[in-house]
């Protein structure tokens, strides 16, 4: 298996059969669920309580157009919502037409509708649609691995397949969005599990090379309402409005007087505000920027 670095592929193995016994499917089951919107050709299991007797139980699979037939009520709208929503949608007119007191099973019983996608220093990048929800380490083990030369990083931006397929590349989605780190050092190596970050469908994840990751830590992120947005090389004695400036100047609506500089410390995230039109006006000094520090311009409240 080219590129592969044996141990760390090893690792993620052992450790993606240390949390299916740690987690039975049960239990995964419930998990899943949290915050999931339901999907087409997703398969929901539905049963019906009323007077301490079940009334009915079925398999739904969703529609095309999204919709499940509930037995009593008909078509209901489901892609969209989580589990709980729709059984609340179900809920209601049951115990308005039909029933005292109903209760509702629900629960999806096959996933047809998550997507991932896994770019960067993986033996197999590209999208992959799954019938179970995943964690970090398994994307990375259904993408074959990581590469020798791999960062010791993995960006995670929610809800981002459709921005990459438009033509975005992974740097402006990080730069863009806020995207979630993971220690891949400290997960692949040390197993520190604390690291493996549960997705959610449409998520893409990120692994830079070792290279490409030392040019992200030596740039600097534009976002907000400016209007070139994106990641622009660190240059010695930098400073948050001379980076505005070099970014194309603010939009319309921007308000360089509510602008924050968003700098990892450790482990931590320090916010810096700075009044960017106080800087200009010569009223106050400017701050000096560091390698990987974001800087975000809001939009005026008026």
């Amino acid at each position: 298996m080219p590129y592969l670095k044996n141990r760390i592929f090893g690792n993620i193995v052992f450790l993606w059969l240390a949390a299916a016994l740690l987690f039975p499917s049960g239990g995964l089951c419930l998990a899943r669920e949290e915050g999931y919107r339901i999907g087409a050709r997703d398969v929901l299991a539905l049963t019906i309580y009323a007077g301490g007797e079940e009334q009915q139980s079925v398999q739904l699979t969703v529609s095309p157009q999204g919709t499940i037939n509930v037995p009593f009520i008909g078509p209901v709208k489901a892609a969209g919502l989580t589990v709980s929503q729709l059984r609340e949608q179900i809920v209601a007119p049951l115990a308005q037409d039909y029933f005292v007191d109903p209760e509702v099973n629900l629960y999806i019983k096959e996933y047809q509708s998550l997507q991932y996608y896994i770019t960067g220093a993986v033996t197999t990048p590209g999208l992959y649609t799954t019938d179970s929800r995943q964690t970090l380490l398994t994307l990375i083990a259904k993408a074959g691995g990581v590469m020798n030369d791999r960062g010791n990083v993995a960006y995670i931006m929610r809800d981002s397949t459709g921005k990459l397929r438009e033509g975005e590349t992974p740097e402006e989605l990080i730069s863009k969005n806020k995207s979630q780190k993971a220690d891949l050092d400290r997960l692949l190596d040390k197993g520190d599990m604390g690291q493996n970050v549960p997705l959610h469908s449409g998520d893409v994840v990120y692994i830079p090379l070792k290279r490409d990751l030392d040019v992200a830590q030596s740039s600097i992120y534009m976002e907000g309402e400016i209007n070139r947005p994106g990641i622009y090389p660190y240059q010695q004695g930098l400073t948050a409005l001379n980076a505005c400036l070099m970014a194309g100047g603010f939009k319309t609506y921007a308000a360089p007087s509510r602008t924050r500089i968003i700098r990892e410390v450790g482990n931590r995230k320090e916010v810096i505000r700075i009044d960017l039109n106080a800087v200009k006006a010569g009223k106050i000094a400017d701050i000096p920027l560091k390698p990987g520090d974001l800087i975000n311009v809001p939009e005026s409240w008026f």
